[in-house]
């Protein structure tokens, strides 16, 4: 074949293991080979609408086999899939599809997308081409698949080649769309197949939303690529996680950790039968002791790791033997990784000794969509990309991550970049300043805290604040709390000073007569 990227793994599936399951999803099985043909007679229909080598494709719905599809498909055609958070608000949508300059969206609007004349219609406006799959404006998503030949479709697409631009906010507060190559898809799957033993016999639950890297590339591509089944979940429910466990035989998961939390408290859980479960896999945020130990408790360990969107995502990984021994780090390397420790003299760190992590290998990121000055920043020596994460190495070469350079905030597995909000929070005509950081939480591992000042004579409640941001950002980058203050430390050129605001204004500020706790919890991630 003269497609060596992701957009020939359907084919070469098909000719190997054609009859196998490949996917399942709300009682509907798919084979292999109905997997190749369906993508297939898709690149046929947006080869139709004008989709050529390099065009983007974006998508916008829920965990659903048409994203597996569309995915396929744009590789088949060296176009590039942009998959799109759905718990992002309309505007924010609207940026990222102009910013990539998508010209066909694939969206859902009915049952799991949205209302039909709620956003996903509206942005269908935006593009050249919409298809829906389920309801909505657009050509219908069946009805172009049953009109479109199968006949085989293999154009030059190669590992350098773009594959995906997934959206990651910076610190900036602006979105940044991470370029993934093929290649970098490729070399994190063999990472996972490598480090994890996935086998062929997997069957592996993907509840966490496809829109972002972990579920995605860290368990549901690495099983189709070994020719495991994929259980497909359109949203996450625990009880129903534990009820699919035990009626499949899932022998392996991706989740963060409150996902795990959730499962470990329903009704359910003790009497489920997890025998079969083999592999646990915990991203997005580290694991709690807490939520380890019930399932220690169960016989079952995690394999739990660090990494970012632009390492596809896979830096670190601690594998389920080490959980114990090493706990409280993330591991090693991924097997065909880089990553080092570097001090503020750009030496190598020595064990104990504090320093940025940095990455480099065949699953980094080539840079940003239309950004060169971001892609030269997020890089040293051209080679390593900077992680903005401070972590420290021990004697047995396993790394602990410390601090995040970034201020980025973890909330159940989605990144909140306080800058963002704080940008949002200055709209308000009655806000002067301000500066939003993290604080721990039992549920989330980390929720926002603003801390405001109000401008000369102006009034204005938290609440009114907390409802200011409503709309304007996703409801998970809304902080829990609002602190009214009559002024910021600095330093001596304006910049506020983050760590002293943190000692002031951290825990327990909340319980003080000027906080108010949002009404709204920050959502699952597969919300």
């Amino acid at each position: 074949m003269r497609n060596q990227g992701i957009g020939s793994w359907t084919a070469r599936r098909a000719r190997r293991t054609p009859r196998r399951t490949a996917l399942v999803h709300e009682g509907r099985t798919t084979g292999y080979a109905a997997l190749h043909e369906r993508s297939t007679r898709l690149a046929h229909a947006l080869l139709g609408q004008g989709v050529g080598r390099g065009d983007r494709i974006a998508y916008l719905g829920p965990n659903h086999p048409s994203f597996l599809e569309a995915l396929f498909a744009a590789g088949m055609l060296g176009a590039v899939l942009v998959p799109l958070n759905t718990r992002l608000t309309e505007p924010e949508l609207r940026y990222q599809l102009a910013d990539s300059g998508s010209t066909v969206l694939v969206h859902h609007c009915g049952r799991a997308g949205g209302r039909a004349d709620g956003p996903a219609a509206r942005l269908a406006e935006a593009v050249a081409t919409a298809v829906a799959v389920d309801a909505g404006p657009g050509l219908p998503y069946e009805a172009l698949i049953g009109a479109s030949p199968d006949r085989p479709i293999d154009l030059d697409v190669g590992p350098d080649d773009l594959c995906l631009i997934m959206y990651t906010s910076g610190t900036t507060g602006r979105p940044k769309g991470a370029l993934l190559t093929h290649g970098n898809i490729l070399w994190n799957s063999l990472n996972v197949l490598v480090d994890t033993d996935l086998g062929s016999d997997e069957v592996a639950l993907v509840a966490a939303p496809l829109f972002h890297t972990g579920a995605l590339n860290m368990s549901c591509l690495p099983t189709l690529l070994k020719g495991g089944t994929v259980v497909l979940e359109s949203a996450f429910d625990p009880e129903r996680t534990l009820e699919l466990v035990q009626r499949h035989r899932v022998t392996c998961m991706f989740g963060v950790p409150a996902m795990y939390d959730a499962v470990a408290a329903a009704p359910g859980w003790a009497g489920t039968d997890l025998s079969g479960l083999r592999t646990l896999l915990c991203g997005g945020a580290p694991v709690p002791a807490r939520t380890a130990r019930a399932y220690l408790d169960r016989g079952l360990a995690f394999v739990q790791g660090y990494g970012m969107t632009e390492t596809a995502p896979g830096a670190l990984v601690l594998d389920r033997s080490d959980a114990v021994a090493h706990a409280g780090t993330a591991g090693v390397p991924h097997f065909f990784t880089d990553v080092r420790v570097l001090a503020p003299s750009g030496e190598e760190a020595a064990p104990g000794e504090r320093g940025e992590v940095v990455i480099a290998g065949p699953n980094v990121t080539p840079g940003y969509w239309n950004r060169p000055e971001a892609t030269a920043e997020a890089f040293r020596d051209g080679a390593w990309f900077r992680s903005g994460d401070v972590a420290e190495v021990d004697g047995d070469g396993y790394v602990r991550l410390v601090d995040r350079i970034k201020d980025m905030i973890i909330s159940g597995g989605e990144n909140v970049y306080p800058a963002e909000v704080e940008d949002a929070l200055l709209d308000h005509p009655a806000v002067a300043e301000c500066a939003v950081f993290g604080v721990p939480d039992t549920r989330w591992g980390e929720v926002g805290r603003a801390v405001v000042v109000l401008r000369p004579g102006a009034r204005a409640e938290p609440a009114e604040l907390l409802a200011h941001l409503d709309g304007r950002l996703a409801r998970y980058k809304i902080p829990r709390s609002v602190l009214l203050v009559s002024e910021l430390p600095r330093n001596a050129t304006g910049k506020l000073l983050k760590g002293p605001i943190r000692a002031r204004y951290g825990p327990p500020a909340a319980g003080s007569p000027d906080s108010i706790d949002s009404t709204d919890s920050p959502a699952l991630p597969e919300e």
